[in-house]
């Protein structure tokens, strides 16, 4: 990373991260990115005319917005000749799109840029079978009656149903919670220590509420109804769960011999998040105290056959290394939970010796991280999931938790479909 320029994380908001299919189903994709950026740029007393670039992530993308990032431009009001583009990187959408701010600043191509990622998984895409696709094409093309019935004739009653989207692997039919399954055995993680990883990550949740943590994070979002009511909260924290109620929940993905549950898993979330990013220079020059600074970061991927959330195992140490620090050097982790058999298989991987010399190619282990430094806020288990928008909540979180703290040095990892590991180092020196 260039020493020259560093791109410093000046503000983050995210929305309230609700369960798909409750308090945001109305809502267009777009209006909630629009919320919340627009917000962060008035809270940061932000002239919109200083942003000379946005980038945001999203998976499941609107066949209307063929870059959402750029139509994000025109609603909120920035000026119109900002560039903007869309990333996709399924969960790691939204770090991809700060790493590339990061890029934009460190070359010295921008000095403000904002970037994160939305995710409405109330509204996704739903897709024709490409016979019905084609045959509606035909018909608008033709000259004729005749001509438009006739491009239906082929079509068979199985060609007629809508295709639902699916977050399976096309590589390899599983979807994520198989793969979690998958995990969970090949790496020994018990059901009962699932539960417990759960069981913290909605506790902590609740406490992050109550305290004022998370709520400094997060931006009312307005819904239009007949009484215009604002959603503030994230609403699938579960204060009250206890290890006997996730217990009782039954494995989802292996009926018969499974430990991923409801419970221990991340729900599908709407929800949205926006990072201000900026050069160090015009981060003071414009008398912002930067929270944090992007040190280094790295993206690996594994063979989506084998162990699909896994990745950021591989990239954890690469961002250390291109960081010059080591595991124990980092203070404050937010680690993106998809599952607690992800998060628990990717703890263990990294205190393993064996691990590290038969797949990382040293001499001993990455280190050990000790849970009293990983989400002090709660993860996804608890606060939810879009997936476009996780890695700019986990940035935005661990810049406050360093800046709260005074601590030096901060990680990020989340993983991804696809078997993508995303990592990044924040400092504050």
């Amino acid at each position: 990373m260039s020493g020259s320029r560093r791109a410093a994380i000046v503000a983050g908001l995210r929305t309230p991260f609700v369960r798909a299919g409750t308090d945001f189903a109305q809502l267009d994709v777009l209006e909630l990115a629009r919320s919340v950026t627009v917000e962060l740029l008035q809270r940061a007393n932000l002239d919109p005319t200083e942003v000379q670039h946005v980038i945001y992530g999203n998976v499941t993308r609107p066949v209307q917005y063929s870059n959402l990032a750029r139509e994000l431009v025109l609603a909120s009001g920035l000026p119109r000749t900002t560039p903007a583009d869309t990333v996709t990187l399924a969960c790691a959408s939204a770090c991809q799109a700060i790493t590339d701010a990061t890029n934009l600043i460190e070359r010295g191509y921008a000095d403000v840029v904002i970037a994160g990622g939305v995710e409405m998984l109330s509204n996704v895409p739903i897709s024709l079978s490409p016979p019905l696709a084609r045959a509606l094409v035909s018909a608008s093309q033709a000259r004729s009656t005749g001509q438009r019935i006739a491009s239906f004739r082929h079509l068979r009653l199985a060609d007629l149903p809508p295709v639902a989207p699916t977050i399976t692997e096309t590589s390899t039919g599983l979807s994520m919670g198989q793969s979690a399954e998958l995990m969970a055995k090949l790496n020994g993680i018990s059901r009962a220590d699932q539960d417990a990883w759960a069981l913290g990550s909605h506790h902590k949740a609740a406490a992050a509420w109550q305290d004022g943590r998370l709520a400094a994070e997060v931006a009312p979002v307005f819904v239009p109804s007949d009484t215009g009511h604002a959603v503030t909260r994230d609403n699938h924290i579960r204060p009250d769960t206890s290890l006997d109620k996730l217990a009782q929940l039954k494995p989802v993905f292996d009926r018969a011999y499974g430990t991923v549950t409801a419970g221990n898993s991340s729900p599908l979330t709407d929800g949205a998040a926006s990072v201000l990013l900026m050069s160090e220079e015009r981060a003071r020059g414009l008398g912002y105290s930067p929270k944090a600074f992007v040190r280094a970061y790295a993206y690996a991927a594994v063979d989506p056959a084998g162990q699909l959330l896994l990745g950021p195992a591989y990239a954890i140490p690469q961002a250390l290394d291109r960081a010059g620090i080591a595991l124990d050097d980092v203070e404050v982790v937010e680690m993106h939970e998809a599952f607690a058999a992800q998060v628990l298989s990717t703890l263990k991987k990294l205190d393993s010796d064996a691990f590290a010399r038969e797949e990382l190619g040293r001499s001993r282990a990455v280190g050990c991280i000790d849970a009293g430094r990983i989400n002090l806020g709660g993860g996804s288990i608890a606060l939810g999931h879009p997936f476009g928008a996780t890695g700019a909540r986990c940035v935005t979180t661990l810049a406050n938790t360093m800046e709260r703290r005074s601590a030096g040095l901060g990680l990020v990892s989340v993983c991804a479909a696809g078997g993508i590991g995303a990592a990044i180092v924040l400092e504050r020196s």
